[in-house]
């Protein structure tokens, strides 16, 4: 790096502060945690995008897809689930939430069970979601300490404070408008790192002849699963396919920093736009930097090069870097291959990266925690309180998340596959209190609640006991625990049931059709994926 990448780097971050400081105007509830209810489709789903994508596919999906073993374009059937999971909260899931008028998803909860499940809810995620992030922004800066040479606590401290600072000002709007361009750069950043690792072998069919053909399959129809123990049996069709619905069912309509930002949508035109958009945009941005894994990867079993510099970034760092070495192939690429002015701007897609994520946590975080429990012990606070309060709890849970940073340790595995079991412990026990919520009218809070734990708690079993399964399988059987044991308690020990709000469907005859087209494309282009590069 020279001095136009660090001025590149730092006018990234100045533009940042004056970001927040743009939308720093918020006067209520609703214009700090929903910007008003005033954004369109379009940033709500670059936003959205970005802050699933951004802190993993630079780095770590890349790196599965071209060095792990039993790797490759298997990652495409992360994204099966997908279509099916938007089609299902379109119609049955979000209309609902979203005219409830509520700003902590959680709410919704209270109005139908009561406020226990509510808390219980919150609290949950709460707390998997300040680790899960901690130890994306501890890798994050782990990396940019091996390639950059900027110590690791001064990396944490720049992302930390950058992200706060707009944070605080601007609230949802300048979350929002923040991953829009962070989606951007980081868009950017995947083609420049593409079209420079196929330049390295001369062109693409150079690239094809050397490719290894193994990492070339993505649908294997024989994996199950259930079988797992030995860690090469994963990323199967139907564990893939049913586990991703139920995961991508909870993180879009569950899990506040994404259900944020359809309750902050301008009307339910709006969140078919952005639900569609997800829907159908996801793949083609997956494949694109699976691709670009595959490039690297087979570059780096060529060059023998490429590898002595992974070598040597990995040594002068293993004590901090153990058990993450394919996450450097990335940034040791940019480092070493790319011309000056272009590493600045892939530096700062590395950034933005972790900037995401942690500003869409911070905000969403501060929201729950206000809506759901502040705000029950002073309901009758001012706006301008309501608003200073909330920027309070944005620091404080900054804050933790950055604590988390710092003590996250020794993670087994890319930072990617360690964020999703995080993840999938809890998603789908939280989906299924919603589909109880909304979807059944006899299940009671009691029922919920020990049908939660229980979900929670089977997981964690099948995590620490049982490796044999699949922990994409954990989704759905956490989900489907939950809801028999909710059920059958509900219809043993009798009590009375809270009808809650009006359910409201949406019928989407048109965007059914689309997704599900999509769903069955993308399916038969992942098969013939081999014939087609080969």
């Amino acid at each position: 790096m020279n001095y136009l990448d660090y001025i590149i780097i730092v006018v990234y971050l100045i533009a940042f502060l004056g970001i927040g400081y743009f939308f720093k105007e918020n006067k209520s509830s609703g214009d700090y945690f929903l910007g008003g209810r005033s954004m369109g489709w379009l940033p709500l789903s670059l936003s959205t995008m970005a802050t699933q994508l951004s802190a993993i596919s630079f780095i770590s999906a890349p790196a599965f897809v071209g060095l792990k073993d039993g790797g490759g374009l298997q990652w495409l059937t992360y994204e099966f689930g997908v279509p099916l999971a938007m089609a299902f909260l379109l119609i049955a899931v979000i209309p609902t939430l979203y005219k409830s008028g509520i700003v902590s998803v959680y709410e919704y909860l209270e109005k139908r069970f009561d406020a226990s499940s509510r808390l219980l809810i919150s609290f949950v995620f709460q707390v998997s979601r300040s680790v899960a992030t901690g130890v994306m922004v501890y890798t994050m800066a782990l990396i940019l300490q091996a390639t950059v040479g900027v110590d690791f606590w001064i990396s944490i401290l720049i992302i930390g404070v950058i992200t706060l600072v707009y944070s605080f000002q601007g609230g949802m709007k300048a979350v929002i408008w923040g991953d829009v361009i962070q989606m951007v750069i980081l868009f950017f950043g995947i083609i420049i790192c593409l079209v420079y690792g196929i330049s390295e072998f001369g062109g693409f069919d150079n690239f094809l002849t050397q490719v290894d053909q193994d990492r070339l399959t993505a649908v294997d129809f024989g994996k199950w699963g259930f079988h797992n123990a030995d860690g090469n049996d994963e990323f199967g069709f139907w564990p893939m396919v049913i586990g991703g619905f139920f995961l991508y069912a909870s993180y879009y309509g569950t899990d506040q920093t994404q259900s944020q930002r359809l309750l902050s949508a301008k009307g339910m035109p709006t969140i078919k736009k952005l639900l569609l958009a997800n829907g159908l945009f996801r793949f083609p941005l997956t494949l694109t930097y699976c691709i670009m894994g595959l490039v690297l990867g087979t570059l780096l079993f060529q060059d023998i090069g490429f590898q002595e510099m992974m070598d040597t970034t990995y040594q002068a760092n293993i004590s901090s870097l153990e058990g993450k070495k394919a996450d450097l192939m990335v940034p040791v690429f940019i480092v070493h291959y790319l011309p000056n002015g272009v590493i600045g701007i892939l530096i700062v897609a590395i950034m933005s990266a972790a900037m995401s994520s942690l500003s869409s946590t911070v905000n969403s975080l501060s929201a729950v925690t206000m809506e759901d429990f502040v705000k029950r012990f002073n309901p009758n606070m001012t706006d301008k309180k309501y608003v200073m309060n909330s920027r309070l709890l944005s620091l404080f849970w900054g804050l933790v998340c950055l604590f988390f940073a710092f003590f996250a340790g020794n993670i087994e595995g890319t930072v990617i596959e360690v964020i999703n079991k995080i993840s999938s412990v809890f998603y789908g026990p939280i989906l299924a209190a919603f589909i109880l919520a909304i979807l059944t009218k006899k299940t009671h809070a009691l029922g919920a609640n020990i049908g939660i734990l229980v979900g929670v708690l089977f997981n964690m079993y099948l995590w620490l006991y049982v490796p044999e399964v699949f922990w994409f399988w954990w989704n759905a059987i956490g989900c489907a625990m939950t809801m028999i044991v909710a059920i059958v308690v509900s219809a043993v020990v009798k009590k009375q049931v809270n009808e809650g709000l009006e359910v409201v469907f949406y019928s989407g005859k048109k965007e059914l059709f689309i997704l599900g087209g999509f769903f069955i494309a993308i399916i038969v282009f992942s098969i013939s994926l081999p014939m087609l590069l080969s």
